[in-house]
C-alpha cells in the first residue's frame, strides 16, 4: 500500500510509502493507477538522475572514506566487512586500469568500472 495525494480534479500529485501531511487517500502496490503514475516520463527521468547521482556519490564516499583513513579520524577496519571488501573491490578495479584511469574522467571511467 501507498499513500498518495490528489489534485482537485483527481490526478496523482504525489505518492509516498509512509503517510504524509496533505495526503488524501491510500492505493494498492498493483493498482493500474500507481503503475501508469510511476511509468510517466516525469517520473522516469526522475529516478534516472537519482540513479546517476547516486553512481557519483559513490565515488564521493569512497573518497571520504580515504580521506578520514589518511587523517586518522577512523581505521579502515571500523567499517564492516562488507563495506571494506566493496570498497577494496573498487580500488582493486582501478589500480587495473593503471596510469589509463589518470587520462580518464569520472563519467568515461564510470562506464569502464
Amino acid at each position: 500500500m501507498v499513500y498518495v495525494q490528489r489534485s482537485l480534479d483527481g490526478h496523482l500529485l504525489r505518492v509516498e510509502r509512509q503517510p504524509f501531511e496533505g495526503m488524501t487517500e491510500t492505493l494498492e502496490l498493483e493498482s493500474e493507477e500507481l503503475h501508469a503514475w510511476l511509468n510517466r516520463e516525469e517520473v522516469r527521468s526522475r529516478l534516472n538522475k537519482l540513479k546517476d547521482s547516486d553512481l557519483e556519490l559513490i565515488r564521493v564516499l569512497e573518497d571520504l572514506v580515504g580521506v578520514l583513513v589518511e587523517q586518522g579520524v577512523i581505521r579502515y577496519t571500523d567499517l564492516p566487512e562488507a563495506a571494506q571488501r566493496k570498497l577494496q573491490d573498487r580500488a582493486q578495479a582501478r589500480a587495473g586500469l593503471g596510469g589509463l584511469s589518470n587520462l580518464l574522467g569520472d563519467e568515461d571511467e564510470q562506464h569502464l568500472i
